[in-house]
């Protein structure tokens, strides 16, 4: 039995940071716990005993981490703005290492653009996403079918994409992150034209 307290997850859980969990347990794979949700970035002031939304998040996480390991092997998270990449890495220090897989999803970077963003040394793949889900956008770049996890739970669909993302390499234009912000777009409205 693994508790998330003895994971790398368990200090973003001790923080209050990890929200709206549609997997938050034990995965398949022995000794490794589970985590999709929104990890809070930034939280706003609160007033007594109020709670307020976070101020920034990451949204729409997919990630594990296994019992006794010291860092977070693989994550793909959705940002509403590139900027928040910062946010990202100094929520996460200490918990991302060198040999990880980590993904941002954007709304605002061009859609035809795929980055590797280095901070503090850890990379960062960066992709766009517009109309989408991350969970779409995952299965699409590990090429996964769907109907082949179709029979999975939700932990095992994570096992299955996950392990496939450890693997993943690519050779996308190395940026900092002076160059992204001066490259990004306005951040798109995502309920325009959607019925009310």
């Amino acid at each position: 039995m693994t508790s998330i307290a003895e994971t790398p997850l368990g200090r973003l859980d001790q923080e209050g940071r990890l929200l709206n969990a549609v997997l938050k347990q034990e995965t398949k794979v022995p000794g490794r716990f589970g985590f999709r949700g929104d990890i809070a970035l930034e939280f706003q002031e609160q007033f007594a005993d109020e709670k307020r939304p976070p101020e920034t998040v990451m949204e729409q996480v997919i990630t594990f981490a296994d019992k006794d390991g010291t860092t977070i092997p693989v994550m793909a998270g959705y940002l509403q703005n590139f900027a928040f990449a910062e946010q990202v890495a100094k929520v996460l220090d200490g918990l991302l290492s060198p040999d990880g897989k980590y993904f941002l999803f954007c709304n605002n970077i061009d859609l035809l653009a795929k980055y590797r963003l280095e901070i503090n040394g850890i990379a960062f793949f960066v992709l766009p996403c517009d109309e989408s889900t991350v969970w779409k956008e995952m299965l699409e770049l590990m090429d996964i079918d769907k109907n082949d996890i179709k029979k999975f739970d939700t932990a095992g669909k994570t096992d299955a994409v996950l392990d496939a993302a450890k693997a993943f390499s690519a050779d996308y234009e190395v940026i900092d992150l002076a160059k992204g912000l001066s490259v990004m777009e306005p951040v798109k409205n995502r309920n325009e034209n959607r019925p009310v």
